[in-house]
């Protein structure tokens, strides 16, 4: 058994000063089966340590419906097999471009601003999920024969907000929880969110991608003695969808990492290990310097030109890292990991059966819901995926613009059968106008909930209504189709027929035949944008509008022979999937 604590100037392991090496990896985002693989490679950089966050949203669907809580735990012994050492970051909010900043839909709904306050709707729900996830951190403390070294009081609360007394209501939940371990926030090096985010007798770190002598200048003006550490050193970046490929040299990066091991800092690679954003779970940000503007969802891939990429592959900034961190070892470092196997041969197929959109509704979709206005994706029970709105126009009249108020994210819109647009901003009008008497269909997809900022917790769908010229229209019916509900058993009941010369929205499937399989990248060439499973595992989102154009798939999802291939096609159609 050892003690971890926090000294004037150190972090002491056993009473001994140490330096944490660390490196994001969250195991969420790697498939489990790779863990030991991933855990080999950041040994081999130089990191004695690994981070992680744990999303609320992904093991809490519903109200008291648990899914796989224990995979912390699991990960955590891997940790521990590994020879590292672990931080945990529960949140409950995580940002970590992450649907909803980790936050349940359920929550999040029906108290919008309120969550992330000292308010008794929001702390309720908390309570109960950190008593459900914490009992596995605390049996794996340092100090219990486990790897984990301190656990985080939420996350990046100064960027969002000043509750002091919720934060010290978090940190006395995780202290009556069991946690010892020592506690610690971080924030941006900048005053009001280190005043905003701090918690007094709490250990505060920051966050940054360069200039640690200024950041740590700053940090110390608040705290004028503790360890100091760069929680997250951004020595990557995330992407979104329709901008170009974010790249950081790693020259600079390795710059930026030894000038925080040079303050004598111990330090968070954020990421280590981007991994991959699986299932639709990519949040979203806003533009802007408030963080207000225009909705940039986030790819499918979180490679986050990490030094590891999403394959498990040592980068360029791999080596230029290691030879940093190479000299803070007590060491040799471990030799590097041979990669997982490849693809052994690339596998080029048609996906043959089709079941269009609404029939797939009909089968999978929840209950109708009529209201005089339209309901919220929150307000249907669904998290991520689709949602029809039908309604009609009263007539006769004559065309008038069709427009929709509060639109999030994008909706396809059929008037009468036709498709008569898409629409992608919160306010906006079909190109024609429209006469009466008609029905009109509007799909509206979320691209991914907001995961920073003020504009957190905002609701998904028809948020405003359906206006016809200034009339609004009532009577709007609504029914939701979540990514969840496509499972191997629900999937087999729907109607499929020949595919033929489909080319719309709707379920495609198909089967590829692998031989040699292992890790490969799956490309839709031609198709617009929906979502992909491989054998029932959802590869998450694929879209034509880039910069990501191809999927990447671990190799423990394929099997030797028949391989069967899902499309959820929601704008275009899907005819043929490549695997190399």
């Amino acid at each position: 058994m050892s003690t971890f604590a926090v000294g004037d100037e150190d972090f002491l392991l056993d009473g001994r000063p140490v330096r944490l090496l660390s490196g994001a990896l969250h195991y969420f985002r790697v498939h489990e089966e790779l863990w030991e693989h991933r855990l080999g490679m950041l040994r081999a950089m130089g990191l004695d340590c690994v981070e992680t966050y744990v999303p609320w949203n992904l093991y809490e669907p519903e109200p008291g419906r648990f899914g796989d809580v224990g995979a912390l735990g699991r990960f955590l012994d891997a940790v521990g097999r590994a020879g590292m050492r672990a931080v945990v970051r529960p949140g409950p909010y995580i940002c970590a471009e992450w649907e909803n900043g980790g936050l349940p839909h359920w929550v999040t709904g029906p108290l919008g601003r309120r969550v992330r306050t000292l308010d008794p709707g929001f702390c309720a729900p908390v309570e109960d999920w950190f008593r459900r996830l914490l009992p596995q951190v605390v049996e794996r403390q340092v100090d219990r024969g486990g790897p984990v070294v301190m656990v985080q009081v939420e996350n990046e609360y100064g960027s969002y907000g000043s509750d002091r007394g919720y934060l010290e209501w978090l940190a006395g939940l995780l202290r009556e929880c069991g946690v010892d371990v020592p506690l610690f926030t971080s924030d941006g090096p900048e005053d009001h969110m280190l005043t905003g985010g701090s918690v007094p007798g709490v250990l505060a770190t920051a966050n940054f991608g360069s200039g640690a002598r200024e950041a740590f200048a700053t940090l110390r003006r608040h705290r004028p003695s503790g360890p100091l550490m760069c929680m997250e050193f951004w020595c990557g970046w995330f992407d979104h969808w329709g901008t170009e490929h974010a790249v950081r040299g790693a020259a600079d990066a390795a710059g930026a990492l030894r000038e925080i091991l040079e303050c004598g800092a111990s330090v968070n690679l954020y990421m280590a290990h981007g991994g991959t954003n699986f299932a639709g779970w990519a949040g979203a940000n806003r533009t802007g310097g408030l963080h207000d503007g225009e909705l940039r969802p986030t790819v499918t891939s979180y490679d986050y030109d990490a030094p590891v990429d999403e394959a498990g592959r040592p980068t360029e900034k791999f080596w230029a890292f290691r030879e940093v961190l190479a000299e803070y070892a007590d060491g040799p470092l471990p030799e590097v990991p041979e990669p997982p196997p490849w693809l052994g041969e690339p596998v080029r197929g048609g996906l043959g059966e089709w079941a269009p959109l609404g029939e797939v509704l009909e089968v999978l979709g929840g209950e109708e819901v009529v209201a005089p206005v339209p309901a919220a994706f929150e307000e249907l029970g669904v998290d991520r995926g689709v949602v029809r709105y039908r309604v009609a126009v009263p007539g006769p009249r004559r065309p008038y613009p069709l427009g929709v108020t509060g639109l999030r994210d994008r909706a396809t819109v059929y008037v009468d059968g036709v498709l008569a647009g898409v629409l992608d901003a919160e306010d906006a009008v079909l190109p024609e106008p429209v006469a009466g008497p008609a029905v009109v269909e509007l799909w509206v997809e979320s691209l991914g909930r907001v995961n920073y900022g003020p504009r957190l917790a905002e609701a998904k769908g028809i948020t405003g209504g359906v206006r016809h010229e200034r009339q609004y229209l009532h009577g709007v019916a609504a029914r939701g189709l979540r990514l969840g509900a496509f499972g191997a058993g629900a999937v087999a009941e729907l109607p499929f027929g020949p595919a033929g010369g489909a080319s719309g929205p709707g379920f495609y499937r198909g089967f590829l035949d692998v031989v040699g399989a292992g890790d490969a990248e799956l490309r839709l060439p031609g198709a617009g944008r929906g979502f992909v499973w491989v054998n029932g595992f959802c590869l998450g989102r694929y879209w034509s509008v880039g910069p990501q154009e191809a999927l990447f798939v671990p190799g423990p999802v394929l099997r030797e022979g028949a391989n069967e291939v899902w499309v959820l096609a929601l704008e275009g159609g899907a005819g043929e999937v490549t695997l190399r």
